[in-house]
């Protein structure tokens, strides 16, 4: 049931996006007097079609991952006489880059629809307050404690641990200091401090600034579970089982899921006890030995366990905003634009080195987290078409040869020298465009199966 529920809210994330993509670029391209001859969502098999009063013929197909709209074009073959007028290549070059620009802007535009749709019922946040900080880490050694708060990253104001982590993201890759100002608790005098990094994170798979800096938002855990046991894992074997309550280790209570994992790391082929609630009540207590495991050339034990935390941050923390529909609009727009941004630096730093290349994500992340957020709630599942909209619009602007954005070099180039590109370098761009993107889609779905095992 959960591949089947995985598979049904990702075709249905996917087909919203290619529909509002695929319509921008429709609806444009009819008020540009281009003919368009088909409307297609899917590839394959047909298993609905239909023609409207302009004899443009719709279609859903069987395979909802990908769309195209097919206009009547010279470069696709014999024009009739009486479509000549209505030719794409006949149109004036700045109607074709409104044409071609209008797909990736239905994503953006469907960003905001989102975002506005989750805005209106209000934001909520934690207050950027340090609940645990790691002796010897990065933060401790730069000043920080248990009730520092953050009040700005750069001089760029941070009111929630979101915001925090969105300011984190663009020194990843870089050397020198980070700047955060910060007050302690009981006083409301501002500090700041200096974290010194070295070509940070570049090289982490999942990279977590806040894991990194040594700083945990207060967390009250209630309990922490065993969501999954791998069969060939350290905890199998010596008789963990999934729906199990972990309740102390080593015969101290389990305040925090970072603190257990921290003793279970540490704790490569010795013993530990863990005292475990199962049903019914039931307490017992398993002796386990942590497998050794090189996690990022650090060899670190592991019981081959998922945990799931359950409890609550304090609520003298949680910090809300409330939004009217105009206030929602204006707040889902300055997030279409921050995401979008957030989205081409990603990119940026990928291309460049400063981002692990093992980050690139493929189809079978975004199915995995389609389902996640779609059993997480509908607020989410928005957020998550809202963020993969925003990525599939700023992707297809990118200046490579198939896509949009290459599409638009080139009218670009042809308003520059008067003339539009030649057929011959336009091929050669296409097919090179064209294997980059195979070359992208093969590495990255090799990730997510990597990130399987």
């Amino acid at each position: 049931m959960d591949i089947l529920q995985t598979i049904f809210f990702t075709l249905i994330a996917l087909g919203l996006l290619v529909s509002f993509h695929e319509f921008g670029h429709f609806w444009v391209a009819r008020r540009c007097g281009v003919k368009v001859q088909k409307f297609s969502i899917g590839f394959g098999t047909p298993l609905l079609r239909w023609r409207d009063s302009k004899d443009t013929e719709f279609v859903i197909a069987a395979l909802p991952l990908g769309g195209y709209v097919k206009m009547v074009d010279e470069r696709e073959g014999n024009v009739s006489e009486e479509d000549l007028p209505f030719a794409f290549t006949r149109k004036s070059v700045w109607r074709r880059i409104a044409i071609v620009a209008a797909g990736p802007a239905a994503n953006f535009l469907l960003a905001v629809v989102a975002f506005w749709i989750v805005f209106l019922s209000g934001e909520r946040g934690i207050a950027p307050v340090a609940g645990d900080v790691a002796a010897g880490s990065l933060a401790a050694q730069s000043g920080f404690e248990p009730g520092t708060e953050i009040i700005a990253v750069d001089g760029h104001p941070t009111s929630t641990w979101s915001e925090v982590s969105r300011q984190l993201f663009g020194y990843i890759g870089t050397s020198g200091d980070i700047p955060f100002t910060v007050t302690y608790p009981d006083s409301n005098i501002q500090y700041q401090l200096l974290v010194p990094v070295e070509k940070w994170l570049r090289d982490a798979e999942e990279p977590s600034p806040l894991r990194e800096l040594g700083i945990t938002p207060p967390f009250e855990l209630e309990s922490l579970n065993l969501v999954a046991v791998a069969e060939d894992g350290a905890g199998y074997s010596a008789g963990l089982r999934e729906g199990d309550r972990l309740l102390a280790i080593n015969g101290v209570d389990i305040s925090s899921i970072g603190a257990f994992i921290e003793t279970v790391a540490a704790s490569p082929g010795i013993n530990v006890d863990l005292q475990v609630e199962r049903e019914a009540g039931q307490q017992l207590t398993v002796s386990v030995i942590p497998r050794l495991v090189d996690r990022e050339g650090i060899e670190v034990g592991q019981l081959g366990v998922q945990l799931s935390s359950v409890g609550r941050y304090p609520e003298d923390l949680l910090r809300s905003v409330d939004h009217s529909p105009l206030s929602a609009i204006v707040r889902a727009v300055t997030e279409t634009k921050d995401t979008s941004f957030f989205v081409l630096e990603s990119i940026g730093k990928l291309v460049v080195g400063d981002l692990s290349p093992k980050n690139l994500s493929g189809p079978i992340t975004i199915a995995k987290v389609a389902g996640d957020t779609a059993k997480s709630g509908f607020d989410n599942f928005i957020r998550f078409i809202a963020i993969l909209s925003i990525m599939l619009g700023v992707m297809n602007l990118l200046p490579i040869p198939v896509l949009d954005g290459g599409h638009l070099v080139y009218y670009f180039i042809e308003i520059v020298k008067g003339s539009p590109v030649s057929d011959t370098v336009q091929l050669v761009g296409y097919k090179v465009g064209f294997f980059m993107l195979i070359g992208l889609m093969v590495f990255a779905t090799y990730n997510d199966v990597m990130r399987s095992f």
